[in-house]
């Protein structure tokens, strides 16, 4: 392996394995030099196939923006992708703040590498994992709580109009888009931080080694942060690329027995029925009544919340006494699906997602960020309703 000291000035790492030669390009991802020196290196001529930091995802969102007018909204509500969707957003967003700040657009240089390689040729290859793969282990590997102070601090920032810090800029300028949109939680956490970088590094690395093409030199355009990471599994590593790649796409199954709704069920529906054996009629259907009151109520609270359309905010209330026999379907897929279907968003709603996204007006304005806080919200509110509802049935119980 060796280490020079530059390559127009950015760090790169060249090495060999299995007969190809791979040259690591590290970047900046808000660097006019990074694009230079992106260029310069596939305009060399010296490599036969160019590989980017991109998953599939993030390559259409860079290279073709108007490729967002194609989502089908109902496939990612009823997919239960809302939460990553919504991330993307927030990333999307974050990144125009970028932009707008810094004078060039994040990521300006792997969309450099990719359509370039394409206009010379190359063979391209999308190496970095699936981003809402990648969220969703992330929300998988925290603690309750933690998962409360990233969704938070990820809301706060989505409207915040500060410029963006100091420290955030020189985590890009160190090479992680991912890594520098979590701030500063990324780095106290180490959970989060060994998802964001150490699996991905070991996951584009086993993409790498997994070439089909018979390419013998290969560029690797990365962030500068993922370098090391990924020059020492891509030389090191002995596990099979399939094998790697296999264990870090998959995602922990939830719990066949659902400990928390079962709870729940038996507590607000054994105190409704101690209540009929006990206290009465009266008394089990008073009981009963606040049950459905609170889970409706508050529902309804939420989805209007959100400016849901009536039938929407009708679709949601409906469903909310019935969450706990049927989980995995909350109250907020029923209003969201319907919302999709009475306000169907337009192409100039997608065209406008990423400028929208960065305000709390445009979330309301625009009807695709509106589903999305249609489908939020509303659980929200059955949750607070459930939560209320058992709290009430069981003081009238105790008391």
């Amino acid at each position: 392996m060796t280490i020079p000291e530059s390559y127009a000035g950015q760090p790169v790492i060249e090495l060999e394995r299995d007969g190809v030669h791979y040259t690591l390009l590290g970047t900046a991802h808000v660097s006019k030099a990074s694009v230079e020196a992106v260029l310069a290196a596939i305009d060399s001529g010296r490599f036969d196939a160019v590989a980017v930091e991109l998953d599939e995802q993030r390559h259409k969102a860079l290279t073709q923006p108007e490729a967002m007018a194609q989502l089908d909204l109902v496939k990612v509500i009823r997919e239960k992708k809302v939460a990553p969707f919504a991330a993307n957003l927030a990333l999307a967003a974050y990144q125009r703040r970028l932009a707008e700040q810094m004078g060039i657009e994040p990521g300006a240089e792997l969309k450099a590498a990719a359509t370039e390689a394409v206009v010379r040729g190359l063979p391209l290859q999308l190496i970095d994992r699936d981003v809402g793969i990648t969220f969703r282990r992330i929300l998988q590997g925290l603690r309750w709580w933690d998962r409360m102070k990233l969704t938070s601090g990820v809301v706060a920032s989505l409207f915040s109009h500060d410029d963006v810090s100091a420290d955030d800029i020189e985590r890009l300028k160190e090479g992680d888009m991912l890594e520098a949109s979590f701030g500063e939680f990324a780095q106290q956490t180490p959970t989060l931080f060994a998802t964001l970088i150490d699996e991905r590094d070991q996951y584009m690395a086993a993409k790498l080694r997994e070439r089909s093409d018979g390419a013998r030199h290969v560029l690797a355009v990365v962030g500068a942060g993922h370098l090391k990471g990924m020059a020492r599994y891509l030389a090191e590593s002995r596990e099979p690329t399939a094998t790697v790649t296999e264990r870090l796409l998959t995602l922990r199954k939830k719990r066949s027995i659902p400990w928390i709704t079962l709870t729940l069920l038996a507590l607000v529906f054994g105190g409704i029925g101690w209540g009929y054996y006990h206290g009465g009629r009266d008394l089990g259907r008073d009981l009963l009544l606040q049950w459905v009151a609170w889970t409706c109520g508050l529902t309804a609270v939420g989805a209007l919340l959100a400016g849901a359309n009536p039938l929407s905010l009708l679709a949601g209330t409906l469903a909310a006494p019935f969450k706990p026999f049927r989980p995995g379907l909350p109250s907020g897929m029923f209003s969201a699906l319907a919302e999709v279907r009475l306000r169907k968003p337009a192409y100039p709603d997608f065209l406008a997602l990423r400028d929208d996204a960065q305000t709390l007006g445009g979330w309301y304005r625009n009807r695709v960020t509106r589903v999305v806080l249609v489908f939020m919200l509303t659980n929200l509110g059955t949750i607070a309703g459930e939560w209320m509802a058992g709290a009430r049935i069981l003081g009238k119980l105790v008391g």
